[in-house]
């Protein structure tokens, strides 16, 4: 489905004007390209949920221009990558993939390919792009999304690779097309970039500096979604804690919240990703009083030594993340976390890594994201000394995994005979049993019917194993 967002004023409706202007350009020219009846397009997004909306973004301007979607490379008259730069290994992934297409071009001259996203932010990787990879025709970056029906009109109108990039300073563009992937679930972003710069992470180069969305345009797109019915929205920045700054209304991400679980109906609110240092007592306040966000927060803590956590430029201490959880627990004795963990940052001791062990059996996280250090080129940490081997990392690494599971499996085990209400969100392939999560983001499988699919349902718990749940319906 295809939906347009409100616009913000005369400036974005004569870009959005301009950019019409290239859509129909762009149809025509389409028409004798294409090697089906309509031109169709191979969209991969890779990475986190904040690339997963602007892949969303991406399919909404590709559907104006007349395209419709295939799930393979080899049919579409356009490939698109949309890529991550968090991880090194991602960077690798999508080299590799782009590279693979260099057989479809010369098969069929005629498809397009683009790459775009966070990883063509980097300089070193867009001028490679340009040289090892001639039959890449777009390489753009992530603050120039709205202007890809221009780019695809230079493209084909003149027949030359295009390369372009924002800038930071240019403000979030209400009124795009979104063509979004589910009829359940739901992106809404809050706010783009981050003014973190914790020492590890490559999103403040890529993604730009904090800028956040209106309060009436979120509003306006989420009372949309709620009314087309959709049962779980979340609602994304780099650090949503900061949602507010710079706006001429004094708004901050709580007072965010209450408004929108002020809207009336049937739908789940999450929201990603919180940054400890923002995270406040009035935050777990307003989820503690809530109809509609459940008692789950995503707070990564990253390492539980307060010395690594200075060198991350983290901003908090162990002591002050305990207390956050602390407080949640007393507003909110259900509330359940998940979080993020880098293992074998630049100079970590065995000793320091002791400290994020503790922290994870004191806290007994429902789930873990969990990363070995990877050095990301242009952040600081990156020219940190790194004494410690890849081998042993993974040592440690193992060991974290291990006292999760423990956790996990425990955790898992005392949801035993409780009932539930789960957003039901596909069928297991292997035991042709419905999948759905709890509000505290546990997967349940259980038997019933497709019309459960895309609804809420009330299950109750009736195994585990592992860290696995089974259930049956309740009437």
């Amino acid at each position: 489905m295809v939906e347009v967002a409100c616009l913000q004023d005369r400036e974005t409706q004569q870009i959005l004007s301009q950019q019409a202007a290239y859509m129909a350009d762009v149809r025509e020219r389409m028409k004798t390209r294409t090697r089906g009846d309509k031109p169709l397009a191979f969209v991969r997004t890779y990475g986190c949920q904040q690339n997963v909306a602007d892949g969303e973004k991406i399919k909404g301007l590709l559907a104006e221009m007349g395209f419709s979607f295939t799930d393979g490379p080899e049919e579409a008259d356009l490939i698109l990558f949309n890529t991550c730069a968090v991880r090194e290994h991602a960077e690798d992934r999508v080299f590799g993939n782009v590279g693979a297409l260099k057989h479809i071009k010369k098969r069929h001259p005629s498809v397009v390919i683009a790459v775009c996203g966070c990883m063509t932010e980097q300089e070193q990787v867009a001028q490679r792009l340009k040289k090892s990879f001639p039959f890449v025709d777009l390489v753009f970056g992530t603050h120039v999304i709205h202007r890809l029906p221009e780019m695809l009109s230079t493209c084909l109108s003149q027949e030359k690779r295009v390369y372009l990039h924002g800038e930071d300073g240019e403000e979030v563009l209400e009124g795009l097309p979104v063509r979004r992937d589910g009829t359940s679930r739901a992106w809404v972003t809050v706010m783009v970039g981050c003014d973190n710069f914790c020492s590890y992470c490559i999103v403040p180069y890529v993604r730009g500096r904090e800028k956040s969305r209106e309060p009436q345009f979120i509003l306006e797109e989420f009372r949309q979604l709620v009314a087309e019915g959709y049962k779980e929205i979340t609602l994304l920045g780099q650090n949503v804690n900061s949602y507010g700054k710079g706006l001429n209304e004094d708004i901050n991400f709580a007072e965010l919240l209450r408004r929108l679980d002020a809207v009336e109906g049937d739908y789940r609110i999450r929201f990603m990703t919180s940054h400890p240092k923002d995270a406040s007592k009035e935050l777990f306040d307003v989820i503690a009083h809530s109809r509609h966000i459940p008692h789950f927060i995503h707070l990564p803590f990253q390492s539980g030594n307060d010395r690594v956590l200075k060198e991350m430029n983290r901003r908090y201490t162990r002591e002050q993340y305990l207390e956050l959880i602390r407080y949640a627990r007393s507003v909110m004795p259900d509330v359940s976390f998940t979080s993020d963990v880098i293992v074998g940052f630049p100079g970590e001791t065995y000793e320091e890594f002791q400290d994020t062990l503790s922290l994870i059996r004191e806290v007994e996280f429902t789930n873990l994201f969990t990363f070995i250090y990877s050095p990301r080129e242009g952040t600081r940490a990156a020219k940190l000394p790194d004494p410690v081997s890849h081998e042993e990392k993974t040592q440690w690494f193992a060991q974290l995994l291990k006292a999760q599971e423990e956790i996990a499996v425990r955790r898992s085990q005392a949801m035993v005979g409780r009932v539930e209400r789960v957003l039901v969100e596909d069928r297991t392939p292997k035991t042709a049993l419905l999948s759905g999560r709890t509000a505290g983001s546990l997967m349940v499988d259980f038997p019933g019917g497709d019309e459960l699919l895309g609804q809420f349902a009330t299950v109750k718990v009736t195994g585990a194993k592992g860290w696995t749940l089974t259930g049956e319906l309740v009437e």
